[in-house]
């Protein structure tokens, strides 16, 4: 397979699949055009010409497009490539394509974390929330950590105990919301759907920023990433630090799931699909970070532009088209996994 001399510092460079870097920059024009297709649509069907005219600031939508839609596209865009990366991390670690944040429990341990701040601690404030979720997150991967790893990491033996954590955690939170009052529940209960609706820019910059971070950190770590995907035995080879790696990368999966659960509920399907959907399109081994976040930002982007539009003017929440997606996916990837 050809491949591209790609520059990262003064006088060094990498060499990539140039089908990678193609689908790569194809990913990357599809986003963009459908965040821009997002941002013409609001109670109906907006010019494009007219949009362009507000983000070049002026025009009689401007208001609507830069305040009411960008936020939401933008956290789309930005969430949906963090659970695409944070799906990446959990696939490569399990070396398996049911290894992803919503099926080993974490989701369920971010939402544990945001119930118990809201119904028993009572604070609602997004910092609170967003820490709320992310000790339940890093709580559940700790718990999980200490089920499945032994002398030696098993990938197989992770995605079991996690279902089986996850199921507890989801009686939990069940229970959570059971016992408290009426609006926190309804809230509690509306929010688990997984929602974009109503952001504004005040509610994901913070979020927003995290995540853009992680990312970039991801990047100094992939490396050894990819040589953990193909075995322990080429990981130690080639020098890398089994353990601080994978505890890590694990840290850097947990918060990035978490901090989406914490400002948009859980939204499923997106980290378990997105990372074999890229890998398949650029046909490598393993599951390549880049393909599986640019993946993630589109899936998630245009599902919640689906949930718009589908039985507009009412709007479903976006977790209800990734879970109607998701499902038909896993249904077709169990079917493939078991011929």
């Amino acid at each position: 397979m050809r491949t591209l001399a790609v520059p990262v510092a003064p006088g060094r460079s990498v060499l990539v699949e140039r089908r990678s870097v193609l689908i790569s920059v194809l990913l990357a024009a599809l986003v963009v055009l459908t965040g821009f297709a997002g941002l013409c649509f609001g109670n109906g069907w907006d010019r494009p010409a007219d949009v362009w005219s507000a983000l070049s600031g002026g025009g009689p939508i401007q208001i609507s497009v830069t305040q009411w839609r960008m936020p939401r596209v933008v956290a789309a865009v930005v969430f949906g490539a963090g659970l695409g990366a944070a799906g990446a991390i959990f696939q490569n670690l399990t070396r398996n394509p049911l290894g992803s944040p919503d099926v080993i429990g974490l989701d369920a341990g971010a939402y544990t974390g945001v119930l118990v701040a809201m119904t028993v601690i009572g604070v609602t404030g997004e910092g609170a929330v967003m820490v709320g979720a992310l000790i339940g997150g890093l709580s559940a991967a700790l718990l999980i950590q200490l089920f499945a790893w032994g002398r030696s990491f098993s990938g197989l033996r992770l995605i079991v105990i996690g279902i089986a954590v996850g199921a507890v955690l989801a009686a939990v939170n069940s229970w959570l919301v059971l016992r408290a009052e009426l609006d926190v529940a309804i809230a509690a209960t509306f929010w688990n759907a997984g929602s974009l609706a109503g952001l504004d820019w005040v509610d994901i910059d913070t979020p927003v920023s995290l995540i853009l971070v992680l990312l970039a950190a991801l990047v100094v770590v992939a490396r050894p990433m990819h040589q953990l995907a193909f075995g322990d035995d080429l990981a130690r080879t080639t020098g890398v630090s089994m353990r601080p790696v994978q505890i890590l990368l694990v840290g850097i999966g947990v918060t990035l799931t978490a901090t989406v659960t914490s400002v948009a509920g859980p939204i499923v399907f997106i980290a378990l699909a997105a990372p074999q959907i890229g890998r398949r399109l650029v046909g490598v081994a393993g599951v390549p970070l880049l393909p599986a976040a640019l993946t993630g930002a589109l899936l998630l982007c245009g599902s919640d532009l689906v949930a718009q539009w589908i039985f507009a003017p009412v709007a479903l929440p976006v977790g209800v088209v990734t879970t109607a997606v998701g499902g038909a996916y896993l249904l077709w990837l169990l079917v493939k996994e078991v011929r």
